[in-house]
């Protein structure tokens, strides 16, 4: 599978359970890059694709049901335990630190970073997308 992250300077994922940050440019973004492939994710973060009901789909499950080239993505599940199923790493960085409750806990050396693109997003002067293959 491939997981999407959106993380602040020190891997952050949430804060107090909740997301550090909601950027609608970001959500476009992911649409545009990932073309027609269909979104899949929990039900907390299926209200950041709720403009694009035909891009994602909603499961409790979809990390455990997630095959090799699904795109994932993840903003409340910790992710250690399916390391081996992730072949792929779309990365959004905040740059910037929040503070945070769940935070990533991949270690990125195992993958090889393919891409770098800074963009202004809707929330935050900068965000860098970095994707990663294993």
């Amino acid at each position: 599978m491939i997981v999407v992250v959106c993380i602040d300077d020190k891997n952050g994922m949430t804060f107090n359970h909740r997301r550090q940050s909601r950027d609608r440019l970001l959500i476009e973004d992911l649409l545009r890059f990932t073309g027609e492939k269909i979104i899949y994710t929990n039900t907390y973060s299926s209200s950041l694709f709720a403009e694009y009901p035909e891009r994602y789909t909603e499961d409790k499950d979809y990390l455990d049901k997630a095959e090799e080239n699904d795109i994932c993505f993840v903003e409340t599940d910790d992710l250690k335990d399916y390391a081996e199923k992730i072949n792929g790493i779309i990365l959004y960085r905040w740059n910037r630190h929040y503070p945070s409750t769940t935070k990533l806990m991949l270690n990125l050396s195992e993958y090889h970073l393919q891409e770098r693109t800074e963009f202004a997003g809707s929330s935050h002067e900068k965000i860098t997308r970095e994707v990663y293959s294993k």
